[in-house]
């Protein structure tokens, strides 16, 4: 049921009828750009490559698919191998973003799973830094062979889940995921915490953060103002 115009003061909300929450984690639920900024310039120097040019587009997108876009293939593996070090080295900035721990707390019965372009090292960090809980089914980078935006994960999770891909909802905050969201068919809901918000315009609702967003026993209910 929908509110868009506020009853008695209150914000307006929307319902987005779902069978189950599919979640990107780094930008969506958890805060590590301090972190993944400082690794990606120094891998950048190390390696010859324009840091502005590398970190450009890098969120949201799997690490040795971005490493592939700067160096040769032989290079890609040892190269990916360092990047992941970096990042391994400091934990300082990982957080929980806004709502994020309360709407995970308050899904009750709704299925939900996570989907990353981290892999499962990273993802067991972060997350655990951040005290954001793991739910039973998880994709991480290794789990597929081309990462967002290829809707890959997004699909395998719908269906570990064992849910239509077009009766998920996908919550995002990059473009990359986005696109891969949409091309999985399901109905993408965007957070405005590490892009502009007209980057993020193929999404089909865009809200400012988790704590905008609540669990009903069908689907998700967003604070639209």
């Amino acid at each position: 049921m929908n509110d868009p115009a506020g009853v008695g003061g209150r914000p307006p909300t929307m319902t987005l009828p779902c069978a189950a929450v599919l979640f990107d984690v780094d930008g969506t639920l958890v805060d590590s750009t301090p972190l993944v900024e400082r690794a990606g310039r120094e891998w950048a120097a190390e390696y010859g490559i324009d840091p502005d040019a590398f970190m450009s587009g890098a969120h949201g997108r799997r690490t040795s698919d971005r490493v592939a876009e700067f160096l040769p293939p032989e290079r890609v593996r040892e190269a990916t191998a360092r990047l992941d070090a970096l990042e391994a080295t400091s934990t300082d900035g990982i957080i929980a973003l806004p709502g994020a721990l309360e709407l995970l707390t308050d899904l009750g019965g709704l299925p939900h799973a996570f989907v990353t372009s981290m892999d499962r090292a990273q993802l067991k960090v972060r997350t655990g830094v951040a005290g954001v809980p793991s739910p039973p089914v998880v994709v991480t980078a290794e789990d597929v062979a081309d990462g967002k935006p290829d809707p890959s994960g997004y699909l395998q999770a719908a269906r570990r889940l064992g849910v239509d891909p077009s009766a998920c909802v996908v919550v995002e905050d990059a473009p990359a995921g986005i696109a891969a969201g949409r091309a999985a068919g399901a109905t993408v809901l965007a957070l405005v915490t590490s892009h502009p918000e007209e980057s993020l315009a193929a999404a089909h609702h865009v809200v400012q953060d988790l704590s905008r967003v609540r669990a009903t026993p069908t689907g998700l209910r967003l604070t639209i103002a």
